[in-house]
Formats: C-alpha cells, sequence, structure tokens
C-alpha cells in the first residue's frame, strides 16, 4: 500500500482528516468572473467551482457578509471547539435581514489550520441547506468572504447527548423516557435521510453530534462528512475511511466500503451508550470492558442478563419490557455483517411504541402487620375441635390465653394476662395437690381397716 493510502488510512480511522499538500498550500488561480467577490472561490480547484456556486445557490440560505457576522459576534460566548473550528453563541438582530426574526444562533468558524477544510464546509451547506427535517439542525446561513468562512445554525439550548450521559457531575442523569425519546428522535433523523429522494450516508453519527434544543429534541448535526449513498445498482459507496473510531462500523473500517448499514451499526453504538450510561471507548475500566460493545452485545439478546449491563444510574426505574426490546435493537444492529443489521425506518417502527411503555419507579415497600396474630386464625378452626372435648375449666382457661395471644402488642394487656394466668395455675396446682391429699387420706384409710383385720 502506498504511503499515502497508509495515511489516509489512519487518519480516517482516528478521527482526524488528511488534505494534501495542494490542498495546503491552497496555491489556486483566480476566476476574476466568479460571482462571488471574495477570495474564498480562488481556494478552490477550478473543475470544482462550478459546483460550489450550483451548491450554494439551491441551498436557500441566508449569505451573510463579514460585517453583518461582526454584529452578530457583538456578545460572542465560546461553545467548544471540533475537527470543523471553534463554535460561539451569538445573536442575529431582528433589522439584519427583512423577515429573519431575531434570535440565538450557534456560529462554526472554518479553522485554516484544522483537519477539515472547503469539502466538509460545503458538505454542510449542501445538506443543511436541501434536507430540512424536525429531527436535524437547521441552517440559517453562511458567510464566505475572503478568508472567513463560518456557519450559521440554529442555536441548541441543551448542548449534546454526550455531556448529559457522560458529565453526569454537573448534568442530571436521563431518566429511562427521555434516553428512549432521544434515541426515538435521532432513528428518525438517519431514518429520514436514508430514505430521501437522494439517499445520504451521515457516516459521522456519535452523541456528540446529537444536539437538544429547549424541550430536548434531538437533532443531527455536523454533516461535514456526510456521503451520496449509492445510485442504480450499486451496493456501496468506495471511500476512504473517515468518522470516529468506535462508531465507525467493521466492516466499512476493514474494506472502506460505505453503506446506510453503516450508520446503522453507528446508531447501535449510541444506543447502547444509551442503555449503559458508558463511552464506546473508555480507557480508565478493565481491559475486558473498555470496548463497550464487545463487553455488552452478549448480555443484549438474553432476558436474564440483560440487567447486568444497565446504567445504574437509572436506579431500576424503567419498564423491563421496554428495555428488552431497545437491548435486542442494538445487537441487531450492531452485527459484525452489514445485511442482518435493520434498515433505520425498521429501527424507527420498533422503537417508538416503547415510549408508550411507560416506566415503573419502585417506591418503598411497606408491609402492614395485622393487628390479630394469622396463626390464631389458622388454628381457629382447630381449636374449636380441640375444644370440643374439655370441660368447663380447661375451655376457660383456653379462652383467657387466646384473647391473650390476640393483643400480645399491649403491654398492660400483656402483663395482666401473664398475672392471671399465674393465679389460674396456682389455683389449679392447689386443687390438684388438694385432690392427692384426699386420695392419699383415703388410701391410708383403708390400708388401716385392712391392717385391723
Amino acid at each position: 500500500m502506498a504511503t499515502s493510502s497508509w495515511k489516509s488510512f489512519f487518519m480516517g480511522c482516528t478521527g482526524y482528516f488528511y488534505q494534501s499538500s495542494t490542498e495546503k498550500e491552497g496555491k489556486r488561480p483566480e476566476d476574476p468572473s466568479s460571482a462571488f467577490s471574495s477570495n474564498f472561490i480562488s481556494d478552490i480547484p477550478f473543475s470544482s467551482k462550478d459546483l460550489y456556486r450550483r451548491a450554494l445557490a439551491r441551498s436557500n440560505l441566508h449569505e451573510f457578509t463579514f460585517a453583518e457576522m461582526k454584529i452578530v459576534f457583538t456578545n460572542r460566548n465560546f461553545l467548544g471547539a471540533g475537527g470543523f473550528g471553534p463554535v460561539y453563541k451569538g445573536f442575529l438582530p431582528d433589522k439584519l435581514r427583512p423577515g429573519l426574526e431575531a434570535q440565538h444562533v450557534a456560529v462554526k468558524y472554518l479553522d485554516q489550520e484544522g483537519n477539515q477544510g472547503h469539502n466538509e464546509w460545503l458538505a454542510e451547506v449542501r445538506c443543511l441547506g436541501q434536507y430540512r427535517h424536525p429531527n436535524l439542525v437547521k441552517l440559517i446561513g453562511y458567510c464566505c468572504e475572503k478568508k472567513h468562512r463560518m456557519l450559521v445554525y440554529e442555536y441548541m439550548p441543551r448542548g449534546s447527548l454526550e455531556n448529559h450521559l457522560f458529565m453526569k457531575s454537573l448534568i442530571e442523569p436521563f431518566s429511562w423516557l427521555q434516553r428512549l425519546k432521544i434515541a426515538v428522535e435521532a432513528a428518525k433523523g438517519l431514518a429520514f435521510l436514508h430514505d430521501a429522494d437522494k439517499p445520504l450516508i451521515y457516516r459521522d453519527f456519535k452523541a456528540s453530534n446529537i444536539l437538544l434544543d429547549s424541550d430536548y429534541t434531538a437533532k443531527l448535526s455536523d454533516f461535514g462528512l456526510a456521503k451520496d449513498g449509492p445510485q442504480g445498482d450499486a451496493t456501496h459507496v468506495s471511500t476512504r475511511v473517515m468518522g470516529t473510531h468506535g462508531y465507525a462500523a467493521p466492516d466499512y473500517f476493514m474494506t472502506g466500503h460505505l453503506t446506510a448499514k453503516s450508520d446503522v451499526y453507528s446508531f447501535g453504538v449510541v444506543l447502547l451508550e444509551l442503555l449503559t450510561g458508558r463511552r464506546c471507548l473508555d480507557e480508565n475500566r478493565r481491559a475486558r470492558e473498555r470496548n463497550l460493545v464487545d463487553w455488552a452485545r452478549p448480555y443484549l439478546k438474553r432476558p436474564d442478563k440483560f440487567h447486568k449491563i444497565m446504567d445504574p444510574n437509572l436506579q431500576d426505574n424503567y419498564s423491563t419490557e421496554a428495555a428488552q426490546k431497545a437491548a435486542l435493537v442494538a445487537y441487531l444492529c450492531l452485527s459484525n455483517k452489514p445485511n442482518p443489521r435493520p434498515r433505520m425506518k425498521e429501527v424507527v417502527d420498533v422503537l417508538e411504541p416503547l415510549l408508550r411503555i411507560k416506566e415503573l419507579p419502585m417506591g418503598t415497600f411497606v408491609f402492614s402487620v395485622p393487628e390479630v396474630d394469622e396463626d390464631c386464625d389458622n388454628m381457629k378452626a382447630d381449636d374449636e375441635n380441640l375444644v370440643a372435648g374439655m370441660d368447663q375449666e380447661r375451655r376457660e382457661r383456653h379462652d383467657r390465653r387466646r384473647r391473650r395471644r390476640r393483643h400480645v402488642h399491649s403491654v398492660v394487656r400483656a402483663e395482666g394476662g401473664l398475672q392471671r394466668e399465674e393465679k389460674d395455675l396456682s389455683e389449679d396446682s392447689l386443687r390438684r395437690h388438694h385432690h392427692r391429699g384426699s386420695r392419699h387420706h383415703r388410701s391410708r384409710e383403708s390400708l388401716g381397716s385392712e391392717t385391723s383385720i
């Protein structure tokens, strides 16, 4: 394998993106007839300029000037950074553009020295400019003036799914229904892309690319690596391996053959993260548990074992039936071969009904002790037969003992009963002693009579 191919393979597998030396140099002939009054087009290969113009023209997005972006950035706040570059929070005033309402926005600023470049920028504009869906982040516009390349999105105030799952010390863990709802909404986003008139393969589905709005609605973001699906009779698209290690399907990782089933595998990894509360790769765990898929997959199809991998933060507050079905969906999505994996539409059809199975919170178990001893009730019938043959005196003593047993929780009654029992016993002993004495006296009289004879 050539050195460049090995480099592309390595950089793709580790989530970094390789640019050729000619791309890095950016030395391209300028086109004075360009419709864009900027140096942006001059940095693009000549054969790709028409493609860029057509893509931007069809995008139906706002094209902001750099002067307008300065207004947006008046009170900017840094939100984070990725392979594309830093992301800032800004504000669009209501008078900036006719028909554009005032709102907070998130602005991606392409890092000139970063890992991504023109192709990723264009893919983002092309995809989100043409594809609109409730579970895709809305791209409002872009700026491509001189060397300034920006993307302006709707602001997602709840951040990423990754933060909610793995920053548990700062954010309250999601409930079972919240996790299931996010899984369903993310699956709908992927299903929409796969079933579009021009199918699109997302290629970088992961927890950090699932953003949440104020209502915790999940939306897919970051389409820089999106790729057109196979056309006609083609079964796959051959491309260099790009994405994030741990989420990429093994068949795509090994062969470079990209299909919609590659996204299905990545969805299975995220669904497994939702179930377990663990990262797909975690070097801080024991060796056998560092790779989440390898560790958890054998448990997913075992109804008697899957609870061992469920997130302890759920505290068993989930529907066992729903969790078992979700675990089985994850198992099928994580098949090592693409054919057994379901289509995303089928995943949605299975997961969405599970939302109607409400979670079952485990409350405190309270056991009430009955006032009357249960043994008395169980023995009642036997007692009645037993006392039938007793004489009146023994029957009375038996009734007194049974009444005392009913009120053993009362100290006063217990002490009174014990005192009466002692009295009864003493009286009974005296009678027996008197009876034996009388019998002994009669025996001595008889013996005396016999002796005198």
